[in-house]
């Protein structure tokens, strides 16, 4: 027997989800400034996994490499100079050849080359050159006088000797003109059409020497470029301490070999004998002068010596 009777309260009859939780809170492993940072956290971890995938590629890489070395077999990188053989330090000599594929070839036309240097600083080294130019070609070979300079010493108008100027241009096969004019270093033009200029003592005399048609391993033509460094830019324009260190290398190469490179005469000899001769020097050492006569001995060198005179 009922004693009240009411209405039931629930308004439908669908599940009711209960919470799980006593209280709502946000959680305390995310905050507001990681909230904030998520993106830049985002790419250090990008350029971690790409440093991680770099070191690997590195490892591996150095991984072949060592496998390499173990397999290759590499010359001794102190190799000494003097243990090679002096059968390869003999030039492949090439004339007219040579001469056509430097300055070109043009039938019925003389191949010229024409310098400007400056008399206050003799180019001692063209003087020598020019004369093994002679011994090699039928050289045509002529002296100005710049409107720039007054008072040329006389010995300089004959500086390329007397020549032979009996037969006509056109049977020569090579022009040497020399010109004093006010210039800072010499410069050379071989190139009528194009003019191409080659300028400094060294440059001009590396071409020159070009022209005789010598050929060399690529060891002895490193050593022969260094030497003609070392006589214009340390023996030349070098400090006395230089100058004295220059005497001392110089003296211990001559110790082993008659030349400075190879077993003959190359433009490493010519570069430091001129170099040598317009240096003041209180002493030279016994085996550089030695060499200095052996020099001396040889014809190339006498117009050169009669300037120096």
């Amino acid at each position: 027997m009922e004693m009240y009777k009411v209405n039931s309260y629930v308004l439908s009859e669908e599940a009711v989800d209960l919470p799980t939780c006593m209280y709502k809170v946000p959680s305390i492993h995310r905050g507001t400034t990681d909230a904030q940072n998520a993106g830049e956290y985002a790419v250090l971890q990008n350029l971690e996994l790409r440093q991680t995938e770099i070191l690997k590629r590195l490892y591996d890489l150095k991984a072949v490499v060592d496998g390499l070395s173990k397999t290759v077999l590499t010359p001794d990188a102190d190799l000494d100079i003097a243990e090679i053989d002096h059968a390869c330090l003999i030039p492949k000599i090439h004339t007219v050849a040579n001469l056509n594929s430097v300055l070109g070839k043009s039938p019925g036309v003389l191949q010229d080359i024409v310098i400007n240097a400056n008399p206050s600083e003799v180019p001692l080294s063209l003087l020598v050159l020019h004369d093994l130019l002679c011994q090699q070609y039928k050289v045509l070979s002529s002296v100005h006088v710049h409107s720039s300079m007054q008072n040329v010493p006389s010995k300089l108008w004959n500086c390329l000797g007397e020549g032979n100027r009996s037969h006509s241009r056109r049977e020569y096969q090579l022009g040497f003109t020399l010109v004093w004019k006010d210039v800072q270093k010499p410069q050379m033009k071989f190139s009528i059409q194009s003019m191409c200029s080659i300028e400094g003592e060294g440059n001009v005399a590396r071409f020159l020497f070009a022209l005789l048609g010598r050929e060399y391993n690529a060891v002895t033509s490193t050593q022969i470029d260094n030497w003609v460094d070392v006589a214009i830019f340390q023996l030349k324009k070098g400090s006395n301490k230089e100058k004295a260190a220059v005497l001392r290398t110089l003296n211990s190469s001559l110790g082993k070999n008659p030349w400075l490179v190879g077993v003959d005469l190359t433009l490493a000899d010519i570069m430091l004998y001129c170099a040598l001769k317009q240096t003041e020097l209180a002493s030279v050492p016994a085996n550089v002068q030695r060499w200095v006569k052996s020099c001396e001995n040889l014809a190339c060198f006498h117009l050169a010596l009669k300037l120096l005179q």
